[in-house]
């Protein structure tokens, strides 16, 4: 909702509460609204009576009174238009949507009847007059907000964002006027998105294609926002959308040459036969391109999408507000804008589109205003609007953070075209959201081979007699002289040309390159094998920069009165850097993030809390107890820069925003953060459709972090799994990295290998709770410095002579210490406990070569402290067996030792939880009290 540095109220003392958001109105404050101010009946008196003497008339007080009531009831008139005029507008293309002019529009209703319709009234400037009658003010207020252009912004509290709007909308000279060569360049789109979609039909019957029929007039209308956003300093944009209308937009909007997307439609790749990767239909790809419009050259990328509707908002507005930092347009927010282009019924549906709108004003979030194109085809697939929300527009949500709503004829592209102008002007100006509903309409079915007259007969009826947008606007130029029928002929054929001689070439096409490595991922490549080389990195750092860290971590200011008991976490770090030893989870944590800084990466840190940390372990933002006033240790680092946010309540929204981010920024370690793990339900859909299939599908690689506080220590079901069984099952083509990591310094070493090697890919960790503080799970000094690297697997705390090594168990994350000191205790000497750190891609050759030492192992034991239908097992089951037999224990396969399974992820009760934990751990370890009873199958299981 603007310029970040006008959003919040700046670090330090401050009057009024330390929550306050700057933007919110003050009760009393200065800013006084302007019509408010035109009912002053001082000022009203005064300037009648002013005008009175001018005209050397004397006027008694009855008579002065009456004209100020006049003016007042005039004022009223002018606001009502302004607030509710939108409703009496002509918005819909097939006349369905009728709505009676509302009674407060009329002059009637404020008492102007008869000869008062025609007498003078002073309206102190409104409009651009003084004076004017009751039937000038309704001529001038129907044309203005009545005809095919409906605006809603009175709900808009900031004055100016109000006075901006009406400057363009009101007044008896106010229209859309475009020259004659701007009239012939938007009936040209107009004509090339129509034909385009056509062509497609004839050469592809009954091929899906999600056309645009019905609302060509969004190319020109998109094009105006290339032009003009260039004329005021964008130099990129970057766009999503869903299906509808894609190829006309990638073709006649984003430039995708015409051959290529025939090639698609042909079957072919849109890459190279020897990339790799399972591609996707042709309407979810994306491109990149450069347009120049009056010389001014403008970067554009169309984001690629699911079909889950709305799911690209988010990672579009993160990879804008990566490519603002980039291109140091965090403080203007001029130079990169974000266009996001919504289908009527997903707009009004997806609470998406209000997590997103949410982010629109939230430090670290903001991305300076997204103009928000609404393709409203007054349908979602089968379903009517009056069944599809409870509002009259599909737009209303956005009212929620005060964005301008232009309602537009979609049926008019030079209506189209204005609002886009409007929006980028406005965009620029304030920096905030601005929407644009098109009525339009869907001329065929939900896809071509759809149809649509089961569920609307009436509406496709009418939509079969009605003619195309290039039709209706040829014979307004015509009929205006700009054009002849001699000019509709000729501009329709050669295109139809161009299009016929690039089906031709469409049938010979094909790609030479692939574009996921240019640019900023320049450098980048796909990891030569996924065992081997991917290891050749080294994450440790050395010694001094080691010590240079510590002083930054345990040093503070002293101007700063910090929390007493974050005092003595900060003292308790000191003396980790003195002894050498004892680092927990939290500092590894923070020696990663510094050390990347201090080599030139960025760091950025999102989530609920995660400036603390849900569990008051991280403290990466030390907060004074006077004033409020924050530091940061490691943002006060050289080289790089480090960024820790609290997010909004949201999963889904920030989840895609931080995707996005990483998806333009891999030299950003890009960290999104869960307050527990299973809050990543809430973002499933992207995890499944971009995080885990994007590479695969659009050949677009990331290195996105997601760490999801995982581990069953009786919290319940809704925290205890970050559901590590849904991520394995997502593990393919090396597509992921997962890992349940036990060891400080080893979490320091994986995210260091995140940013160091010459290959992205996300990396999923299953975050500790109790081990963040576990007296096991500690570090030494030696164990980040030197030779130091990331394990895939951790042997034994405890040194067993290989050869005496009876029974092994397999775990991996905070399981490993329960079983360690239940065996410990209990005095077993041939029982040994290997953790694997990452479970995806499977630690193969090392588990391998650690399971051939053991010469007389007689058993392996998987444990998990999940049910036996989540977690690990049916992941890991096969792949230990294979290791086994590689290690020559031919025949030897692991058995199960864990919860039985369960529909609920963990039990909600603390005794039953502990003797459930105790129980798994006996039996893992062959002890008495881990016999668990037999899993009887439901007869609804045998399908009966």
């Amino acid at each position: 909702m603007g310029n970040e540095s006008h959003d919040f109220l700046p670090d330090g003392p401050q009057q009024g509460p330390s929550w306050q958001n700057a933007r919110w109105p003050l009760v009393g404050g200065a800013d006084e609204d302007e019509f408010t101010q035109a009912l002053d009946p001082t000022a009203m008196q005064l300037a009648i009576k002013q005008s009175a003497a001018k005209a050397e008339k004397a006027l008694d007080e009855t008579a002065i009174a009456q004209a100020a009531d006049e003016s007042i009831r005039a004022m009223l008139l002018i606001r009502t238009y302004r607030v509710r005029g939108h409703l009496a507008a002509d918005l819909d293309p097939l006349g369905l949507s009728t709505r009676d002019l509302p009674a407060d529009l009329t002059p009637e209703y404020y008492g102007f009847v008869g000869a008062a319709l025609d007498k003078p009234v002073y309206v102190g400037g409104a409009l651009g007059l003084e004076w004017s009658t009751p039937r000038q003010l309704v001529q001038i207020l129907r044309a203005n907000y009545c005809g095919k252009v409906g605006l809603e912004y009175m709900h808009i509290s900031d004055v100016e964002e109000r006075r901006f709007l009406q400057d363009r909308m009101e007044g008896a000279d106010k229209s859309i006027d475009f020259t004659v060569l701007g009239k012939k360049a938007i009936l040209s789109a107009v004509i090339r998105g129509e034909q385009y979609e056509k062509f497609l039909g004839k050469k592809y019957v009954g091929t899906k294609r999600f056309g645009l029929d019905g609302g060509e007039s969004m190319i020109p209308a998109l094009e105006a926002v290339i032009k003009y956003g260039g004329q005021l300093g964008v130099r990129e944009i970057v766009y999503g959308m869903a299906h509808r209308g894609r190829l006309n937009v990638l073709a006649n909007v984003m430039a995708k040459p015409y051959r290529v997307i025939f090639h698609e439609f042909s079957g072919g790749s849109a890459n190279p036969d020897d990339v790799g990767g399972s591609g996707d239909v042709k309407y979810h790809l994306g491109t990149s391109t450069d347009r120049e419009f009056d010389g001014i050259s403008v970067h554009m990328s169309l984001v690629p999408n699911p079909s889950h509707l709305e799911t690209v908002d988010g990672v579009v507005l993160g990879k804008v507000r990566a490519q603002q930092a980039f291109h140091d347009d965090l403080d203007k927010h001029e130079q990169v804008m974000p266009v996001l282009i919504h289908g009527d019924a997903a707009f009004a549906g997806q609470g998406i589109v209000w997590e997103c709108f949410g982010l629109s004003g939230v430090r670290g979030y903001s991305t300076g205003g997204c103009i928000h194109f609404i393709i409203n085809n007054q349908i979602g697939f089968t379903t009517s609007p009056k069944f599809a929300r409870n509002s009259p527009y599909p737009s209303d949500v956005a009212k929620g953070v005060q964005a301008p709503i232009l309602h537009i004829n979609g049926d008019d592209p030079e209506a189209v075209t204005f609002a886009c102008k409007l929006a980028v002007e406005y965009r620029q100006m304030f920096k905030r959201d601005i929407v644009i509903d098109m009525w339009c309409y869907r001329r065929f079915g939900h896809n071509e081979g759809d149809e649509p007259g089961f569920t609307q007969p009436l509406m496709y009826d009418r939509i079969r007699q009605h003619p195309p947008v290039s039709a209706i606007y040829a014979d307004r130029l015509k009929a205006e002289g700009v054009i002849d029928d001699d000019y509709i002929a000729q501009t329709t054929s050669d295109f139809v040309k161009l299009l016929d001689d690039e089906f031709e070439a469409g049938k010979n096409y094909k790609a030479n390159e692939a574009d996921w490595f240019g640019g900023r991922w320049s450098g980048l490549h796909k990891p030569a094998d996924p065992e081997t080389a991917r290891r050749n990195v080294a994450t440790a750092i050395e010694p001094k920069l080691f010590e240079s860290l510590g002083r930054t971590l345990t040093t503070v200011p002293d101007d700063l009165t910090i929390h007493k008991t974050l005092g003595r976490v900060i003292e308790a770090k000191r003396k980790m850097f003195e002894d050498g030893e004892g680092f927990d989870w939290a500092t590894a944590e923070a020696l990663a993030f510094g050390s990347l800084t201090m080599e030139g990466f960025g760091v950025r840190l999102s989530g609920q809390d995660s400036g603390r940390g849900t569990f008051s372990q991280r403290h990466a933002i030390w907060i004074d107890q006077k004033d409020e006033h924050k530091y940061v240790p490691l943002a006060t680092l050289p080289h790089g820069k480090f960024e820790v946010y609290d997010s909004t309540l949201s999963e889904y929204g920030v989840l895609g925003f931080e995707y996005g981010f990483a998806s333009a920024d891999p030299k950003t370690l890009v960290l999104w953060e869960a307050q527990f793990g299973d809050f990543a339900n809430g973002a499933q859909i992207v995890i499944d459709q971009y995080v885990a299939a994007g590479e695969a599908k659009w050949l677009r690689a990331n290195g996105l972090v997601l760490l999801l506080p995982h581990g069953y220590e009786g919290q319940g079901p809704e925290h205890s799994s970050a559901r590590l069984e849904r991520f394995l099952q997502l593990c393919a083509d090396d597509n992921l990295q997962v890992c349940n990591i036990t060891v400080p310094a080893n979490y320091f070493h994986v995210l260091r290998r995140q940013m160091l090697r010459p290959f992205r890919k996300p990396l999923i960790i299953m975050a500790p709770k109790s081990l963040l503080r576990h007296p096991m799970a500690k570090s030494a000094a030696d164990e980040f410095v030197g030779d130091s690297h990331f394990r895939r697997i951790v042997s034994d705390t405890k040194t067993i002579p290989d050869d005496k090594i009876r029974r092994l168990v397999l775990c991996s994350g905070k399981v490993a210490y329960d079983l360690i000191e239940k065996r410990d205790a209990e005095g077993l000497d041939d029982v040994s406990i290997v953790r694997l750190e990452q479970l995806y891609p499977f630690p193969g050759k090392p588990l391998t070569e650690r399971l051939a030492a053991m010469t007389n192992l007689e058993e392996v034991v998987w444990c998990q402290e999940e049910p036996r239908n989540n977690g690990a097992w049916f992941f890991v089951e096969h792949p230990i067996e294979v290791a086994l037999n590689a290690a020559g224990k031919t025949g030897m396969r692991p058995s199960y030792a864990g919860r039985l399974p369960s529909a609920s992820p963990a039990t909600g009760l603390a005794k039953r939880h502990a003797q459930q934990q105790q129980a798994l751990v006996n039996h893992a370890l062959g002890l008495p009290g881990g016999e668990q009873p037999k899993h009887s199958f439901h007869p609804a299981d045998n399908g009966e």
